[in-house]
């Protein structure tokens, strides 16, 4: 069972399966922050500023990431069935709460904190599972986990809430969502193995270990990626927000832009994790974390002084093709930044400052929408975090591997 990984077969395919329905129901969810941050902004939550209601999604994000040292610890030693049974038992009660939430501290902390911590707890089984069954494929299948997210995000979760929420209300599409995820996630935990036994508990081994920040390479890539993640999901979280506001979009019809961005994202997560495969993770993930910031530039800043339909329809196209490659490469591009030995603790740094970057970014970036009155800080704010992610990563590339633009890193 620990020899070499058998790219697939039975169990490792099946596992994919699994894995792809966890991602699915709790990151493709997240995904759909902006049809609830239009909803709370319009509805029940009005007397509060986007700012204010983004800390709702912002600690989801967070906590997609903080408790993933703990519950990766756990199935590394236990395997994946004491982590996916209750968090996606969190999940489903989560998100009933929600549907029962009329105050704001009852949604942040159903929500917000309840979903989150649930959410982390198969996002982090997924991978840690999926990844034990390949190695050469290791990118596609990894991409292949993820463009579910992208699907339920994108194709599925906007959709079914908008449309159920005008026939029976909010609160009914919520609980209608709770069952939806629940079945899923039901599937998950029924094909999801692990490959590798259990092992004993290491009580010495290490959590997080910020030493590891004196590798130069590792350290550039943190703070690379710290930077694109503070830009990244803000046209997730205001694009249905700015469309409604600057043009003449429908309250229905802005909501279908955050179905462009993840449908859009489902090729660039598979696609881009099998190029990498070939051509190196590094090496697009320089490329398609600077195609995210010129997208932004180029595409979404213009629709200030030039609003059609059709301008926001293209630039939520591209833009989720090249932010779902980032997606796609963060972590593997994690595991290419050291020694196999530091991985498990590498992971858990790496994850931590993650979880501050996705909890500060978007309240940043309501701030900036408050005060400017308008949504070009915004827009500059994101793009510019993202052009010097993008640098920083470039720069751990040559770190790690030189100049030469052939070496697969």
């Amino acid at each position: 069972m620990e020899g070499i990984p058998p790219e697939g077969g039975l169990a490792g395919w099946l596992s994919i399966i699994g894995c792809s329905c966890g991602l699915f129901s709790t990151f493709g969810f997240l995904n759909a922050v902006g049809v609830f941050q239009t909803f709370y902004q319009a509805n029940i939550l009005s007397e509060y500023s986007p700012s204010t209601i983004s800390w709702i999604f912002a600690l989801q994000l967070c906590l997609m990431w903080l408790p993933g040292p703990l519950f990766g610890r756990i199935i590394d030693t236990y395997g994946p069935r004491p982590v996916l049974l209750p968090s996606s038992v969190l999940c489903v009660f989560s998100l009933c709460m929600t549907s029962l939430s009329t105050k704001y501290y009852q949604i942040i902390l159903a929500q917000g904190l309840g979903f989150g911590i649930g959410a982390c707890g198969i996002f982090t089984a997924s991978f840690v599972c999926a990844g034990q069954w390949f190695v050469r494929r290791r990118g596609l299948a990894l991409g292949i986990v993820t463009g579910g997210s992208s699907l339920a995000g994108g194709v599925i979760f906007p959709l079914f809430v908008n449309k159920v929420t005008e026939d029976i209300g909010f609160y009914g599409a919520v609980r209608y969502t709770a069952l939806l995820i629940g079945i899923l996630l039901a599937i998950s935990c029924c094909l999801i193995t692990a490959r590798l036994p259990p092992k004993p508990w290491n009580s010495k081994g290490k959590w997080i270990d910020f030493t590891l920040l004196n590798d130069k390479g590792f350290a550039l890539y943190t703070i690379g990626a710290f930077l694109v993640m503070w830009g990244l999901w803000a046209p997730f979280d205001y694009l249905p927000s700015m469309a409604q506001a600057t043009s003449s979009f429908s309250g229905s019809m802005s909501i279908y832009l955050i179905s462009i961005i993840n449908a859009g994202s489902i090729p660039g997560r598979v696609i881009m994790a099998a190029l990498a495969d070939k051509y190196g993770y590094f090496n697009m993930m320089s490329a398609i974390s600077l195609s995210s910031a010129v997208s932004i530039f180029a595409l979404w800043i213009p629709f200030d002084y030039y609003a059609s339909h059709a301008a926001l329809v293209v630039f939520a196209t591209v833009y989720g093709y090249t932010s779902g490659g980032f997606i796609s490469l963060l972590m593997p591009c994690t595991a290419k930044s050291g020694s196999l030995k530091t991985l498990g603790t590498r992971f858990g740094t790496f994850q931590l400052v993650m979880a501050f970057s996705c909890l500060t970014g978007l309240p940043i970036e309501g701030a900036i929408l408050a005060e400017e009155g308008s949504f070009l800080g915004l827009q500059l704010f994101s793009a510019c975090c993202i052009l010097a992610g993008t640098c920083m990563i470039v720069g751990a590339r040559v770190s790690l591997g030189g100049w030469s633009m052939t070496k697969l890193i």
